[in-house]
């Protein structure tokens, strides 16, 4: 088998697993209990905490687990919105995100907010100067993605934030990281608030993270009894916690090393298909090597998607929220409807190795050759 749809998900690591395994079984204590193997528990979830906000350089108190991204996206946007709802209804994002931000978009409008698109240039950069324009005293929040899903598009956080504070500094920054993480550095301090993932790091599905800075209020999306987790009340996820914990750890050493290596393997890839008549590489300066976008002028998506799958190489469409839709991105960056039709997404990982990218570029010109060969008749 050859995955090479990391960017949908990624495999448990052993060491991860491990970690999960262990501390199901010897830390059964829920950490809000108040007797020894509540206290047990509760331990080992505030050192998992310190672990992260230690790497991160934050506090504590600024980091919440969650469901996933999604949820720390909505943690995000909604939460921001009903706290700031007398100061302003205004939210501006990019044409590059995730589908999830798109929806939550489309639920604060029916609640009176108003949603600004801003513009990018043709490598998929946010135009500044676009950017400059959309905010207003009523604009409370811009939320940008760190890397684009599906061109991998990596987006300068940190002038952002600047642009965003100098326009009206009671707007708040939050980023989408999912994408990032584990692939490039990224700094929370670039931004207000951010979400991550652990699946797409290696660790176990189910539990995410968000970032919120201390001194911003949210309206909390679930309610509870707990007190200081506020955000999130419920019964910590204990295992979910420390895997998560261990995986950004994990995700973060040699992180220039893997880049580099997932690089040339990049670098194979397109040399070789864009020999290919028929196919277009979706691919700007600013996008990060672990994903690559092509397009298909002949054939559809699913079908190569499938006739790949008996070689057991498996592949994505854009985004796999949005599997088999138009993919907005590819239409945002070279705003060709038939280019964004029918797109694929190789994405890399550390543990490609070039042997697999061999084969899968020997069976590629196999199914590629078949199926134009059908289109042509």
């Amino acid at each position: 088998m050859i995955y090479l749809d990391y960017s949908a998900t990624t495999p448990v690591s052993y060491d991860v697993l491990e970690t999960y395994i262990k501390t199901s079984k010897d830390f059964i204590g829920n950490p809000n209990s108040l007797h020894s193997l509540g206290v047990k528990s509760k331990t080992l979830m505030n050192s998992a905490i310190k672990q992260i906000s230690d790497l991160f350089n934050v506090l504590d108190s600024e980091l919440t687990f969650t469901s996933g991204a999604t949820e720390s996206n909505n943690m995000a946007l909604v939460g921001v919105a009903l706290a700031n709802i007398k100061k302003g209804n205004h939210i501006i994002t990019s044409k590059l995100e995730h589908p999830s931000i798109y929806k939550i978009c489309e639920y604060l409008e029916t609640l009176g907010f108003e949603i600004s698109y801003v513009d990018n240039d043709s490598d998929g950069l946010i135009d500044f100067e676009d950017l400059k324009r959309k905010i207003r005293p009523t604009t409370i929040l811009v939320s940008i993605v760190a890397v684009n899903s599906e061109l991998g598009i990596r987006q300068p956080l940190k002038m952002i934030r600047q642009i965003i504070k100098k326009e009206n500094p009671n707007t708040y920054f939050h980023s989408d990281m999912t994408q990032a993480l584990g692939k490039i550095p990224v700094s929370f301090h670039d931004v207000d608030l951010a979400s991550c993932s652990a699946h797409k790091i290696y660790g176990p599905k189910g539990i995410g993270l968000f970032y919120k800075n201390s001194r911003i209020n949210l309206v909390p999306l679930i309610h509870g009894s707990s007190k200081e987790q506020s955000l999130r009340p419920g019964t910590p996820a204990l295992p979910l916690i420390v895997s998560m914990a261990k995986a950004i750890r994990l995700s973060l050493n040699d992180i220039d090393r893997r880049e580099a290596f997932i690089s040339r393997l990049n670098d194979k890839i397109v040399k070789e298909l864009e020999t290919y008549p028929g196919i277009l590489i979706n691919k700007t300066k600013y996008s990060i090597p672990h994903i690559l976008n092509i397009s298909f002028e002949n054939i559809k998506s699913e079908t190569f998607i499938h006739a790949m799958e008996a070689y057991e190489i498996y592949l994505g469409t854009n985004t796999a929220c949005a599997s088999g839709d138009l993919s907005s991105s590819v239409l945002a960056v070279y705003k060709d409807k038939k280019r964004a039709s029918s797109t694929i997404r190789i994405s890399l990982s550390y543990l490609t190795t070039t042997d697999e990218i061999n084969k899968f570029l020997s069976c590629f010109k196999i199914v590629y050759n078949r199926l134009n060969a059908l289109v042509q008749k």
